[in-house]
């Protein structure tokens, strides 16, 4: 799944008054937390996710480990919190705009 520039732009406008629902602490993505995710994911389809641990390298492999693990997409990153879509293909919760 690959998003456009005007479904990004759409996913960002919803998820700017969202909070994170899901923080990665100190002891980074443990098995829980990719548990949570994976469900968090598939409940909401777009969510955002607090990355209290690390520097930017980390926070950004953390990112990339989600995106890999729970197959979603990120929509964008701002200081330690990162938003995430995956689409429910049996219940879809968003209507993407298409081009």
């Amino acid at each position: 799944m690959s998003l456009t520039k005007k479904q990004i732009r759409q996913l960002k406008s919803l998820v700017h008054h969202l909070n994170p629902v899901v923080i990665v602490g100190q002891n980074g993505l443990t098995e829980g937390v990719i548990n949570e995710l994976d469900i968090t994911l598939g409940t909401h389809e777009l969510i955002k996710v607090r990355l209290n641990a690390g520097d930017r390298e980390e926070r950004q492999v953390m990112i990339e480990q989600i995106c890999n693990r729970c197959n979603t997409e990120l929509v964008q990153t701002i200081g330690h919190v990162a938003a995430f879509f995956r689409r429910n293909p049996d219940k879809p919760v968003i209507t993407l705009t298409r081009d």
